[in-house]
């Protein structure tokens, strides 16, 4: 479990010496740092000059007080300090610091190459070009007595100078800041003191200019001989660590437990993780047998999934350790395997693999969205108790069958790209959204029927030009643990009071949530979770016995009788054990959110591979990208290392790496506040995860965590990247950086939380553009299955005119459009979106919207309608339906819109904007004004047409002016434009 606790260098208060102008003598306490005192009514400064690399006969100190004037040619001659080092102390009155520069009094100079020196207050050195705060004369640890060597790393701190404050036990402090530490190697400083009959000290560190790590107030606790202090872990007799680097010459263990499994043609490979000296940093796979001969296959994880294979064949695999070095372990014990008979292959499964950005995004709940097969209709354990029985409306409604017989609609409506829930088969007593995943191998059958399975879905989607993004969930399980990895046995008993409750145990049933189970007569089987006797192995405490509570019906409850983080009953090894104290802290990413959400420890390799193993077969069918659930609960670190890596290289070696480049992956950082970042934590912030690491973090996966968090946190908002990636140069496009992309785009939740209000949703997306990686990837909508604008816990009622609005700004400014389903006729518009089991879901914001879609409609295009007919005819007749028609038409006829860089430069209105795209042949340009109107200046010359109206407008002098065209109506005006796209509606006209 990775640790709670946030680090901050704390700042001392420190108080200037009246007389001598250096730091006084701090009053040895917790915080190693001087009370607040009273400020001086004049300062000095006592300058140090290094004078080992000039030998010059005399030094000169030549100065001009801050707002004072300079001393005459050649300045005040220095004395001698000690060895290699002459001083001056110099009066600055009121002033702060002072201007410096060095000569030998015949005109040979150092003025820090033209620039002089700006030095402060305090006893000041001047090393070759560098300025520190100490004194260099002091205790440089050369007596008879105890001696500390200390060594600091400021590798993770930058600081250019360190200084040590230290006080031996039963002594005074030194003065602060200190003694100047010496340079040893490169992030690393050194400093020897004398301890006289001390055996330890106390001691904080600081740069010399006000910035301290003193161990959060604790100081650290230090002892004789050599120490090394880095990223706070003091490390007693140690070896110097300047000194030379032995080679590294110790292989990795050779990895154990090989095994290999096959289904049909295809073999999975897995291993225990190998040991290094210092990291194993890949895996070297050999495959022998068929006609291919030997194939060596280098692996980033301890799992392989092996396709393509010859039919009832023998191969036979092992695995060597490489660690950075090239260092090789032996070769593993061989796992030989014999494949099966070639599986019928169904019709290819290729992502389309063209920009995202083109694709605007239809949301579906699928169990909620259109009824294809009656026959894997479920209503679960609550179907009565939340009233969805009274209404005939089982959670499990919508499937496969009836997005498949749907697509038209929904490329009617415009849209390229359909989002779905989570597939893989789920398990909990409401697991119709699909968030509470078990299998993770294994589709839910209540969403599959003949003839609709999900690679039938996703084969469909392909041949109308349509994308599948399929949401994904790393951060957890079902309470249920997940199946090929752990799963929990609780106790149970079926005795008078529970036999209701526990299914009578059917050793040959295998609960997949769609059969039924023939004793209990139920799909949602439990006979295989729970156990009057005490488990093998069990951690549960205090197994079976009564904990004296009852539930709502009177009866007896007992401990292990429920999963918990904190019950024991979960490996720590694969899940964490705790619940979330702060939704800001770190432990929001080490902890269960929900009891039906078993948190998985992902910085174990066994879970990591568990479940790159899952989605490489989703990938594998040909997914065009992935909705990534809850992202902001498993570390950036883990992200950029584990997942994010396995994604691309698995898209990358089915598909090749243009398919790999468009993959698109998005998540879901829940950042519900309006600020620019989530309560000053970037590690919480949406943005944050759009970049790479900026360092290298320990091997050690639930090291490397806590170590990115904290520096991170302590770097704080001012510290972090930005980009222009998604603003013009100008009126210019220019090529984006994407060097430092994480790989993992994000939902805007600023402007999500935002849109209660169009205006302030533009205002506040714009405000965190240049902290994204590339903003003109933000997947951008009003409301979801989880909460309307300003968390709210209803579906958005803002009216029809708001909403017109914010799909005019949606589907113009940067960002890919989204769309819940139904919103196109404000389908459940005020009603709370989730109440669990406690109200039927047919009063919620995930009613079943099927009756809507009652009938058939074929599309001809994308937002055109070939025929409808019955109720789905009424549906697609609505005035937004129009709206987003004809915007989606616009929107696909200008490619500025879709994958364009902005600016507001030169232009005044509310909601106005420029965009542009350039690649290849082409060039798009277009002025945008939503609802109200705007004025452009500095644009190019040229002929500018209206996409909404027609109008034509030549600029001549580099000024357009465009009047309001109304709430929910808008002007795009494009540089050599097509014209009028598309029939005057309700708003667009």
């Amino acid at each position: 479990m990775r640790r709670r606790h946030r680090h901050r260098l704390l700042r001392p208060l420190v108080a200037f010496a009246a007389v001598t102008g250096i730091f006084a003598t701090a009053t040895p306490n917790a915080d190693s740092t001087p009370l607040e005192g009273t400020s001086a009514a004049s300062a000095t400064t006592t300058v140090f000059y290094y004078t080992k690399t000039k030998n010059w006969p005399a030094t000169y100190l030549h100065y001009a007080p801050d707002g004072g004037s300079w001393t005459t040619v050649p300045g005040v001659r220095m004395e001698t300090a000690c060895t290699d080092w002459v001083k001056e102390t110099v009066d600055l009155g009121s002033a702060a610091g002072l201007q410096a520069t060095f000569n030998n009094g015949s005109g040979t100079w150092d003025n820090n190459g033209g620039t002089n020196y700006a030095l402060g207050t305090g006893a000041v050195t001047v090393k070759d070009g560098v300025v520190a705060h100490s004194d260099p004369c002091v205790d440089t640890g050369t007596g008879t007595g105890n001696q500390a060597t200390v060594y600091y790393s400021t590798a993770t701190s930058g600081w250019s100078t360190a200084n040590l404050h230290y006080a031996p036990t039963g002594g005074s402090w030194t003065t602060v800041p200190g003694v100047g530490m010496e340079s040893a190697c490169t992030g690393w400083w050194k400093r020897t003191v004398d301890l006289g009959t001390a055996t330890a000290l106390k001691a904080a560190f600081n740069n010399g200019n006000g910035v301290w790590d003193n161990n959060n107030g604790s100081d650290y606790a230090l002892g004789s001989g050599t120490t090394t202090l880095k990223d706070r872990t003091v490390t007693a007799g140690a070896a110097d660590p300047c000194a030379a680097q032995v080679p590294d010459t110790q292989a990795p263990t050779t990895p154990t437990g090989v095994t290999a499994s096959a289904t049909g043609t295809s073999v999975v490979v897995s291993w225990k993780p190998a040991t290094d000296d210092t990291a194993v940093t890949k895996y070297q796979l050999t495959r022998t047998g068929g006609t291919e001969g030997t194939v060596v296959t280098d692996v980033g994880s301890t799992v392989w999934s092996d396709t393509g294979l010859a039919e009832k064949t023998t191969y036979t695999y092992t695995v060597k350790a490489v660690d950075a070095a090239g260092n090789t372990s032996p070769a593993s014990s061989a796992a030989p395997v014999t494949t099966g008979e070639k599986a019928p292959a169904p019709a290819a499964g290729t992502p389309l693999g063209t920009d995202p950005r083109k694709d605007p995004i239809y949301f579906v709940l699928t169990a909620r969205f259109y009824d294809g097969d009656t026959s894997n209709d479920r209503g679960g354990s609550q179907d009565v108790t939340s009233g969805n029985a009274a209404n005939n409306d089982p959670m499990f409604r919508g499937d496969f069958k009836g997005l498949v017989d749907k697509l038209d609609y929904i490329k009617a409506l415009g849209f390229s790209a359909v989002w779905i829930t989570p597939v893989v088969l789920n398990r909990s007593d409401y697991d119709y959204h699909g968030y509470h995943g078990y299998d993770f191998y294994k589709v839910d059958p209540r969403l599959e029927s003949a003839g609709a399975s999900y690679q039938d879905l996703i084969n469909a989607a392909h041949a109308k030009g349509m994308k599948i993004y399929q949401d994904v969930v790393y951060n957890h399980s079902s309470r249920w643990g997940a199946k090929g990895l752990f799963t929990p046995t609780v106790y149970g008993v079926r005795d008078t009071q529970w036999s209701w409750y526990y299914d009578e145990k059917n050793a040959g049933f295998d609960y997949d949530g769609l059969t039924v189970e023939p004793k209990s007569g139920k799909s949602y089987y439990n006979g295989d979770l729970w156990s009057t006797a005490e488990p093998s192995g069990n951690t549960c405490l205090n197994w079976g016995k009564p904990t004296g509570g009852r539930s709502p019906e009177g009866y007896t409850l007992y401990n292990c009788q429920w999963p918990s983080p904190t019950s024991g009953m979960f490996p720590k090894a694969y899940y964490h054990q705790c619940w979330i104290g702060n939704w800001e802290g770190e432990d929001s990413r080490s902890c269960w959110l929900h009891e039906d959400l078993a948190d998985f420890n992902t910085e174990n390799a066994t879970v990591q591979n568990y479940l790159i193993g899952a989605y490489d077969k989703y990938i594998d069918m040909g997914v065009d990208g992935f909705r990534v659930d809850t992202a902001v609960h498993i570390p950036r670190v883990t992200w950029n290392r584990r997942f994010l890596p396995a994604i691309y290289d698995r898209v990358t070696q089915r598909f090749g790496a243009d398919a790999a480049k468009n993959f698109f992956v998005f998540g879901e950082v829940g950042a519900f506040v309006n600020d620019k970042w989530n309560r000053g934590s970037v590690n919480h912030s949406a943005q944050f995860f759009t970049w790479k690491e900026r360092k290298e973090y320990s091997a050690d996966d639930e090291k490397a965590a806590i170590e990115q968090y904290d520096y991170e946190e302590q770097l704080g908002t001012g510290n972090q990247p930005t980009s222009a990636n998604a603003f013009l140069n100008g009126n210019s496009y220019h090529t984006p950086d994407r060097s430092q992309f994480s790989g993992m785009n994000i939902i805007d939740m600023r402007m999500h939380m935002n849109f209660g209000d169009a205006q302030n949703a533009y205002n506040n997306g714009k405000d965190s553009d240049d902290s994204v990686n590339d903003a003109t990837y933000n997947v951008v909508y009003v409301d979801s299955h989880d909460y309307g604008p300003n968390k709210s816990s209803t579906r958005y009622s803002g009216g029809t005119d708001a909403w017109a609005e914010n799909m005019a700004l949606m589907w113009t400014f940067r960002g890919i459009p989204t769309l819940y389903y139904g919103s196109e006729i404000e389908f459940q518009k005020g009603k709370q979106i989730d109440c669990g089991p406690t109200c039927p879901l047919a009063g919620t914001g995930r009613a079943y919207y099927g009756d809507h879609l009652a009938g058939g409609v074929t599309a001809s295009d994308f937002g055109t309608v070939a025929s409808a007919s019955g109720e789905v005819a009424t549906t697609l007749a609505q005035p937004l339906v129009k709206h987003l028609q004809r915007l989606n038409r616009i929107r696909r006829a200008i490619p500025a819109l879709q994958s364009g860089q902005y600016s507001t430069d030169g232009i005044t209105g509310s909601m106005a904007f420029k965009r542009r795209y350039t690649s290849g042949s082409t060039d798009s340009f277009a002025l945008v004004t939503v609802t109200g109107g705007a004025t452009y200046t500095g644009i190019p010359n040229g002929t500018y047409t209206d996409a909404v109206t027609g109008d034509v407008k030549t600029v001549s002098g580099g000024t357009l002016s465009v009047e309001a065209p109304g709430k929910g109506n808008l002007r795009v005006y494009v540089l050599n434009g097509p014209g009028k796209i598309g029939a005057d509606g309700p708003y667009l006209k």
